[in-house]
């Protein structure tokens, strides 16, 4: 009897950490992120529609700390097995000489709302900046073809459910139903000019 109630114990532990090692931070995704939108229940694990509201809340936020304005639309939102991303493609024309100081400001607001930076690509063709909130949501801005901008929220693993599209309004055309996106066409005083 004593090696039978001496493996019951085992077998508990067996079964409470086999339950936490689940899809990645399934257990944190109601929690916190700097910046979520606070529509995580806090009670369950977060579903893809609340991620997708959480990813555009980032989104907006970094769109909103980078001055002067940029001029932005909606990419597609795509879903992967248990997560979700969100896009936003910038149309203003950014120089090669300011993509350094648009990703320098990116930057410093994630580091301010203690996001961990993951990775800095210094590339002067294709730059980026990707960095990852506590909750797990992977943010990123990147330069792309023709020097377009683009920024991206991937969501951690969180349940499955159906997704609306964004409900923020860009700033500028949506482009409803085309794709690809128009290249980068509006010109900036600041951010088509030179670094000089």
């Amino acid at each position: 009897m004593r090696r039978t109630a001496a493996a019951v114990p085992a077998a508990l532990v067996l079964a409470f950490v086999l339950a936490l090692s689940g899809c990645g931070n399934e257990g944190t995704m109601s929690g916190g992120g700097s910046s979520g939108s606070g529509s995580g229940s806090g009670r369950g694990r977060m579903d893809m529609q609340e991620a997708a509201e959480r990813s555009d809340a980032m989104l907006d936020a970094v769109l909103k700390a980078v001055d002067p304005d940029l001029q932005w639309a909606h990419g597609p939102t795509t879903t992967r097995a248990c997560g979700v991303t969100r896009r936003r493609a910038v149309m203003t024309v950014v120089s090669a000489d300011r993509r350094q100081t648009f990703l320098d400001r990116a930057e410093a607001f994630w580091r301010k709302s203690d996001y961990r930076i993951k990775a800095v690509n210094k590339d002067e063709v294709f730059p980026a900046v990707y960095a990852v909130t506590e909750a797990g949501f992977g943010v990123s801005v990147s330069f792309r073809g023709k020097g377009q901008a683009f920024l991206e929220a991937d969501s951690p693993c969180v349940k499955e459910s159906k997704v609306a599209p964004p409900t923020a309004e860009p700033n500028g055309p949506a482009y409803e139903g085309v794709y690809p996106l128009p290249r980068p066409h509006v010109r900036s005083g600041f951010w088509s000019g030179s670094g000089n």
